[in-house]
């Protein structure tokens, strides 16, 4: 890909992609809308849809899916929305299994229904029971997370967190489906929220420890998901950089950002151990370094720059050769299929092929 050609975003209503930053967060119908950030991207499409087919389709463009890998968890998360069972989302830091979490909800029949995020590793323990299954003060129930999900959903993240206590409190309430306060005592309310679960440690090897209970984890995997890391989804970069770049444009009131190919090169190179969260965070960097309104190699920090240095030094096979080659011919040719394929030396159907198999869309 020759240096100089450049990814361009334009607008200012662009995808987002983030993960709850907050201890909780709460979406009640009528009441002010706290929902992850990834949501907001898509509300005006989502709330104007004139079908239920247009609707969906907007919740899943939420999440930025070309590479197989992908498409495939998105293809589960339509099945599993459509159920009422516990659900545990394992994966690394920031992959986005918070993301997910709320599309499983959004498209789910509890959509109308509060959606609740609660990240049990932020809470101090000592009040995380109380968080979650409020207190009985003088006999009067004060609702906690639990009941504040009621009909809907609620997200514990970072679940290997929570206490003993509260994890035997946890298995109770889904098993009797009652809320049980945090003093221990039942109030005989009804308890239907779907529970999401999300946990970037080994749980079996928590079990193991003991320090999970093996019932409860066999509660919360009745549908295990696994969110793949960026490295196993790496067509999916090319698309994220451009999001990315489109939402930034917005939040700084610039017509446009963009990168040019070394730079997007030396990304999809990168094994980015923290997943979809580090490249947006190496994207901010970059267009702080960057003397204009494109990202170029030097405004990337050090160690994308020598990994890629590394890897460009590598020998490549045939295959990333030829999807490198065509890449770079869809470039020059400004994704004009038919000019291109005459490039190449081969059918625009073979073009079309080999550019659905590698990711080129």
């Amino acid at each position: 890909m020759e240096v100089g050609k450049t990814l361009r975003t334009h607008g200012a209503h662009g995808p987002s992609y983030s993960e709850t930053p907050s201890r909780t967060a709460t979406f009640v119908p009528g009441a002010k809308d706290e929902r992850p950030q990834h949501a907001f991207a898509h509300e005006e499409a989502i709330t104007t849809a004139p079908a239920a087919l247009d609707r969906e389709q907007a919740i899943l463009r939420a999440w930025i899916a070309v590479d197989p890998a992908s498409r495939q968890l998105i293809q589960e998360a339509r099945s599993i929305a459509r159920t009422s069972s516990a659900v545990l989302i394992r994966g690394e830091n920031g992959t986005g299994k918070s993301l997910l979490a709320w599309i499983l909800h959004a498209l789910g029949p509890r959509a109308s229904h509060p959606f609740v995020h609660v990240d049990c590793a932020s809470i101090p323990q000592e009040l995380l029971e109380t968080e979650l299954f409020g207190e009985d003060l003088s006999g009067l129930p004060h609702s906690g997370r639990l009941r504040s999900a009621a009909g809907g959903t609620i997200v514990l993240d970072n679940v290997e967190a929570l206490t003993i206590p509260a994890q035997a409190k946890l298995l109770r309430t889904m098993e009797d489906r009652r809320f049980e306060s945090g003093n221990g005592r039942a109030s005989g309310a009804a308890s239907d929220a779907r529970i999401i679960a999300l946990t970037s440690s080994n749980l079996d090897e928590a079990v193991a420890r003991r320090t999970f209970r093996e019932d409860l984890y066999y509660r919360l995997n009745v549908i295990p998901i696994v969110v793949p890391p960026l490295r196993e989804r790496p067509a999916d970069i090319r698309v994220l950089t451009a999001a990315f770049l489109h939402h930034l444009a917005a939040a700084n009131r610039l017509s446009r950002l963009s990168i040019d190919s070394a730079a997007l090169a030396a990304l999809e190179s990168h094994s980015f151990p923290g997943n979809v969260r580090e490249l947006r965070s190496l994207i901010e960097r970059a267009i702080r370094s960057a003397a204009g309104t494109e990202i170029q190699l030097k405004d990337l920090p050090s160690q994308v720059r020598d990994s890629f240095s590394g890897v460009a030094r590598k020998k490549i096979s045939l295959e990333e050769l030829e999807r490198a080659y065509i890449s770079e011919v869809l470039d020059h040719t400004r994704g004009k299929k038919t000019m291109a394929a005459k490039i190449l030396g081969i059918s625009r159907k073979t073009l079309l092929e080999k550019r659905k198999r590698y990711g080129l869309n």
